[in-house]
């Protein structure tokens, strides 16, 4: 595994603090230094060193993909529950959008495991400022 050792010393720096509101730990600093390793190697290609996403990212390209949107607060990320960004990223989008919906994004399930795909959304969800991220705990039900 990729990130064997950065997870073993997380494994032994004790358990996740994910919020009461979801699956999302936010402010576990260690967790989220974690998730910006992963989100910097898996991800940052095609949503941005800064979370930005790629220009124009509302209207379809040639081939009918969107290009990737950005995870900052000025995307739609944060208007969807954990349980759903944890499911579309390690699924991919196929099972919510359809087997035929033109897309990039890869299912991460084979590539990462759950508490790295989790440790890539607690990242992202740190670096939204405060009213953002609790906006996005009233979409877990709190």
């Amino acid at each position: 595994m990729k990130y064997a050792l950065p997870l073993l010393l997380l494994a032994l720096a004790g358990p996740i603090q994910a919020s009461a509101e979801g699956l999302l730990a936010p402010m576990d600093e260690t967790f989220v230094a974690m998730g910006k390793v992963i989100y910097d190697s898996e991800c940052a290609a095609c949503h941005g060193a800064q979370l930005e996403g790629q220009a124009n990212w509302r209207e379809r390209l040639p081939d009918g993909k969107l290009p990737a949107p950005p995870h900052d607060e000025t995307g739609h990320t944060w208007h969807h529950p954990d349980r759903q960004l944890f499911n579309i990223t390690k699924l991919g989008l196929a099972p919510f959008a359809g087997p035929d919906y033109p897309t990039d994004m890869p299912a991460f399930g084979s590539r990462l495991t759950d508490a790295e795909i989790i440790a890539v959304l607690s990242y992202i969800k740190s670096t939204w400022p405060e009213n953002i991220q609790k906006q996005h705990d009233l979409r877990n039900g709190s």
